[in-house]
């Protein structure tokens, strides 16, 4: 009750901030007392639209040099221009990726290796969602494949970068993996590695919590890796809050609809949704922080499941066998700055 009061009301947190922040105010807070010589560099996937398209525009108006992942280039396009238009100095790049794809994600990752370029944010936002059973190209069920697996190899590959701007800037790097509350639906029985690649029966809403209940647990599992490393870069998961985004536009109707009107005090802005991936990727108050779940803009619980060291670690262990067996590397072979611990 008490939780929902603080939601509902906006009360800050220990952070300061709470479910009424806005992105704005985050960036503003954070990178007010930054040195103009270190400019950052950060991608966002899922930037065309929504919480994303908000993130990009709230730090590339900051001064942070954002680079948007897209496989519509042309929605890509109008999302520079309209930060531009607010931003003139604004420096977006746009590059092309199909996260369903690894072939694509390694041909977007070899382009912006070539660049040139520092990493210091890593925002894992891209999200999907489907009311019917689809496959990716890979032959892998499409929002698994999207939500969790596009965005494993995606780290993976610019992960090396991520180390080494780290080490050469003295900025921490930050990766931000946007989960959802909607992961603690999802119990052991319906977490089962081959049956989230293929599953015989299908169901929608229990995909994307699946796909985001892998997300903390990606998270968990690589903050334990980097830890060990003493690798000088952060990873965390971030509930954004329920906002009406584009996965719930694809499937716009009188019930959804009306669910949302009457659920209008809930629903965050798109503005209040992007605040806690901001507060994650720039706040001072999160340096050294990592493996951990945020929502509006404070540390938080996330489910029993989701925080098991074991069950982040057979993940893990899954995921890169998927990789190593049958697409892109030759068994014990790393992605420059990865690791298998």
């Amino acid at each position: 009750m008490k939780a929902t009061l603080k939601y509902l009301t906006g009360i800050a947190g220990p952070s300061g901030y709470g479910s009424k922040t806005t992105a704005d105010e985050v960036a503003q807070d954070c990178l007010s007392s930054m040195p103009t010589s270190h400019q950052l560099t950060a991608i966002v996937t899922g930037a065309t639209s929504g919480i994303g398209a908000e993130t990009a525009r709230v730090l590339a108006k900051r001064g942070v040099r954002v680079v948007i992942p897209a496989r519509d280039l042309r929605k890509a396009e109008t999302v520079k221009e309209s930060i531009q238009r607010e931003s003139p100095e604004a420096e977006i790049i746009i590059l092309e990726i199909d996260l369903s794809s690894f072939a694509s994600i390694q041909r977007f990752c070899s382009e912006f290796l070539s660049l040139g370029l520092p990493l210091h944010i890593l925002i894992n936002n891209a999200g999907k969602y489907s009311q019917k059973l689809e496959f990716s190209e890979d032959k892998i069920e499409l929002t698994f494949a999207t939500n969790y697996l596009g965005h494993f190899l995606l780290t993976e590959m610019l992960l090396g970068k991520m180390v080494e701007t780290a080490s050469q800037s003295c900025i921490q790097g930050r990766i931000v993996n946007v989960s959802s509350v909607i992961h603690n639906w999802v119990d052991r029985k319906h977490f089962c590695f081959s049956k989230l690649l293929s599953p015989k029966s299908y169901n929608g809403t229990r995909a994307y919590a699946q796909s985001k209940l892998a997300n903390i647990l990606h998270a968990k599992e690589l903050a334990r890796q980097l830890k060990a490393r003493k690798a000088n870069v952060t990873i965390n998961a971030v509930h954004p809050g329920i906002v009406k985004t584009g996965i719930i536009r694809d499937y716009r109707g009188f019930i959804t609809d009306s669910l949302y009107f009457m659920a209008s005090k809930l629903l965050k802005s798109t503005s209040q949704g992007a605040a806690t991936t901001c507060y994650v990727a720039l706040s001072p108050q999160t340096v050294g922080l990592s493996g951990k779940y945020f929502a509006d803009c404070n540390e938080s619980r996330c489910s029993a499941l989701a925080n098991e060291e074991a069950e982040a670690r057979k993940l893990w262990k899954q995921t890169r066998a998927l990789i190593h067996r049958r697409f892109l590397l030759p068994v014990g072979q790393n992605v420059k700055g990865s690791s298998t611990n």
